[in-house]
């Protein structure tokens, strides 16, 4: 899955929807593999201020930015973490980050998910078509909403199809299934980097879904056989 990108260096002059955007990429990236060096350095904390900050500074009240610096004791400490929380085990990984597998079946989450993407163009990678509901390919896909809103927005066009896709994607995938993940990876007593940086991504999308449903009503999380469009 592709989709247009805002650099996410500097947040100097962006809008909150721009930050919105930068934001799923920024976790997206984070939840894909470890990066010590970023990590170690406090640039993904310092990101992750930022764009939290210009989107809603409540978010990162009470946030623990000195554990989303923590990289262990060792040089490879958040790497044998991943690995523990989510990819191995002996009956599955202690904390998947497939969402079909936290709240399924798993097959009809994937084929909705599916529809999702296809719905909006795009196309998933050979490899990618194996994993559709994973965390990162959802928050890439809210990152190509993101992008949609706010191209539309600058262009001053009508938003609501690109709002109400958020919403009804939020709740009816991520923002229903990353708080059991929270809970999931709590009871495994994470390394302190991974249990924030779970907590700040359920927090993210919660606060999404309030401002979507406030503009647009509540979502519906009945599982569907296509992809509403608005009106419907």
């Amino acid at each position: 899955m592709s989709a247009p990108t805002i650099e996410h260096g500097t947040n100097d002059g962006h809008s909150p929807l721009a930050s919105r955007c930068m934001l799923y990429s920024v976790f997206a990236e984070a939840f894909d593999y470890p990066d010590a060096a970023a990590i170690g350095s406090g640039i993904l904390a310092e990101r992750l201020d930022e764009l939290l900050n210009t989107i809603d500074p409540q978010l990162c009240r009470n946030v623990d930015w000195g554990a989303l610096r923590d990289t262990g004791k060792e040089s490879d400490a958040l790497v044998v973490e991943y690995t523990r929380l989510f990819d191995v085990g002996v009956s599955g990984p202690v904390c998947s980050l497939f969402g079909g597998l936290h709240y399924g079946p798993q097959m009809k989450t994937m084929e909705e998910v599916v529809r999702y993407y296809n719905h909006f163009g795009l196309t998933l990678s050979e490899k990618m078509q194996e994993t559709p509901d994973h965390l990162t390919i959802e928050l890439e896909f809210l990152h190509f909403l993101s992008y949609g809103e706010n191209d539309l927005s600058q262009r001053g066009e009508d938003v609501k199809s690109y709002q109400c896709a958020q919403r009804d994607f939020i709740a009816r995938h991520p923002g229903r299934w990353v708080p059991i993940m929270c809970e999931k990876l709590e009871r495994a007593k994470p390394m302190p980097f991974f249990r924030q940086l779970c907590q700040l991504l359920d927090a993210f999308l919660q606060s999404e879904l309030t401002r979507l449903e406030t503009l647009h009503g509540r979502a519906s999380t009945v599982p569907v056989g296509h992809i509403p469009h608005v009106g419907d």
